[in-house]
């Protein structure tokens, strides 16, 4: 099961992925991720959560890519926290971590983004709650 939480903090937006990121489950990515460009009005960087993300094939990374190259269009960083060992291997492996910025956390992604110092832990309020699943 995959599936992709949305929220928006003070600083950027959080995606929380849980589950295994592959052919099935990328569309979803795409689907919560991407959204409708002409309603988001969010700032600021994105930042993929993958701590809880099991499992990442080459259509998972496709996503992340596709991902990556939209929000860079419209002059938003996408940054990664929490990578799994296996996932960073395979990054490391293909060349994707010279393209992608990671970071330990979710937090920690943030206070580095250009809008400088984060708040504490836990001090964004979610304004947009999305959750998408798949079995």
């Amino acid at each position: 099961m995959f599936s992709v939480d949305v929220g928006q903090e003070e600083r950027g937006t959080i995606l929380v992925l849980r589950g295994e990121l592959d052919f099935d489950s990328a569309v979803q990515l795409d689907e919560v991720a991407l959204g409708d460009p002409a309603h988001d009005t969010a700032t600021g960087p994105v930042v993929a959560d993958l701590a809880a993300l099991t499992f990442c094939d080459s259509s998972g990374i496709s996503a992340l890519l596709r991902l990556h190259r939209r929000l860079s269009t419209r002059g938003r960083p996408f940054l990664l926290a929490a990578v799994p060992h296996p996932v960073r291997r395979l990054f490391a492996l293909t060349g994707l971590d010279q393209i992608f910025t990671v970071h330990a956390d979710a937090h920690e992604a943030l206070a580095a983004g250009p809008a400088g110092p984060a708040p504490a832990p836990g001090a964004g309020t979610p304004a947009r709650q999305n959750r998408k699943e798949s079995a």
